[in-house]
């Protein structure tokens, strides 16, 4: 099938189409940025859409907290030939994991907690909690060396899982922490069953990736007495404006979904689901599970990278910020974004760009998804970089870490320009 590719700059949106709450937009030469050199975005989704190794894209950067760049390239449903366009609506699979730790901030911000407090204090259930060790092909159940902190759990220290496989559980206790097969009600009644499942290792030994932020938005439920979608819904997306992001997708809104699609044997794509609508769930993920668009998710993005705070809407301080933007985990191997990154309290955090495949300053944050969405913001240059693709198992085309250069590379204001502005790092005078 020939494909039909639509490019939609800012140039080309009448002022009456963005909504309300869109960050404003300005011509990217007043900040530092060459149009020309913008163009090239575009141009490097357009070669996998060609090569139909993806269906479509969507991309969104700003700069100093105005919008130089929002496109939309190929199809949002291409089997049904319907173009891409800047409000589709994206799952934004592990870029749900910034928000619901965002929210968890919130209520520190608040007195509530500590952040080496243990998560037994509102999750009794782990208040004795056991660790699966090895001695050679036989495997034994201790207690873990130090208990499991709400610092572990936001910086994937925690060693915690959902996942039973392989753990060494008895078939009664595996039908406990399954519920026998079918679907929980709840995220808060899985978390409380997995404490028979013993950690991967004792608290804070080593990085993995896996459950911690589900019981992160457990704890957000615990603490607040809200669910963790009540929460969001309340304390983030309505004061921020971020009115397309949500865990079930509104009947009305599901004809700007995008279709999500599978790489195939010949290095192409297919479809692997089609945009329709889902019945309401009560079990909300911190891992995964948030579905919005390229103009909220922005907002959300803007507000961290202002140090807590957007259109005089502050959700958290900005020394706060400052923690969650830090590396917490040392030397430990992030090994989801490869070398030179740290974690920080919900963020990928890049300590090394020399050994990073990623062009940005040290102390550079953020996170991506499992369907190829991406985010990640530079606080030396004042930058934010959004890209929204929906095809699992993208590893492979290595397009969310070139994406990230093409980007960079449209910078042209002069270094003379730019401060050493990254609090917690040195630089050479």
């Amino acid at each position: 099938m020939g494909c039909v590719c639509l490019a939609v700059t800012l140039s080309m949106i009448p002022s009456s189409a963005w909504a309300s709450e869109m960050l404003a937009s300005v011509q990217s030469e007043s900040v530092g940025m060459s149009a020309e050199r913008l163009q090239r975005v575009d141009e490097y989704f357009q070669r996998f859409i060609d090569n139909n190794q993806i269906a479509g894209a969507v991309t969104l950067i700003a700069r100093r907290g105005k919008v130089v760049h929002h496109s939309a390239v190929g199809w949002k449903y291409r089997e049904q030939n319907i173009p891409m366009s800047t409000d589709t609506i994206f799952s934004l699979a592990s870029m749900t994991k910034p928000i619901v730790s965002t929210a968890l901030m919130m209520l520190f911000e608040e007195g509530r907690f500590r952040l080496d407090d243990p998560i037994s204090d509102w999750i009794p259930e782990y208040a004795d909690h056991m660790v699966r060790e090895s001695e050679g092909p036989r495997q034994r159940r201790v207690p873990e060396a130090r208990p499991v902190t709400i610092r572990h759990v936001l910086t994937h220290t925690s060693g915690l899982s959902l996942n039973p496989n392989n753990s060494g559980l008895t078939e009664e206790e595996l039908r406990w922490v399954s519920n026998n097969g079918e679907s929980f009600e709840t995220l808060g009644e899985r978390v409380s069953r997995a404490a028979l499942i013993p950690a991967a290792f004792h608290p804070g030994d080593y990085w993995q990736y896996g459950s911690s932020t589900d019981f992160v938005a457990v704890l957000v439920e615990k603490i607040s007495g809200q669910s963790i979608d009540q929460f969001l819904q309340q304390r983030i997306f309505a004061p921020l404006g971020m009115h397309d992001t949500f865990y079930n997708v509104p009947r009305d809104k599901v004809d700007r979904v995008a279709a999500l699609y599978s790489p195939t044997e010949n290095g192409e794509s297919e479809l692997r689901r089609a945009p329709e609508y889902q019945q309401p769930s009560t079990y909300f993920p911190g891992v995964a599970g948030l579905k919005s668009t390229s103009s909220d998710y922005i907002r959300f993005a803007q507000m961290i990278a202002n140090g807590g705070e957007l259109d005089g809407i502050r959700l958290l301080g900005r020394m706060t910020v400052d923690l969650m933007i830090s590396n917490h985990t040392g030397d430990k191997e992030v090994y989801i974004r490869g070398a030179g990154y740290g974690f920080g309290l919900g963020f990928g955090v890049l300590v090394d760009p020399t050994v990073s495949f990623d062009m940005l300053s040290p102390g550079s944050y953020g996170w991506g998804g499992a369907f190829g969405t991406l985010y990640w913001a530079d606080p030396v240059e004042d930058l934010v970089g959004l890209m929204f693709i929906q095809l699992a198992g993208h590893g492979p085309l290595n397009i969310r870490q070139r994406f990230t250069n093409v980007v960079t590379q449209a910078v042209v204001d002069s270094v003379a320009d730019q401060g050493a502005t990254v609090r917690g790092y040195s630089f050479g005078q």
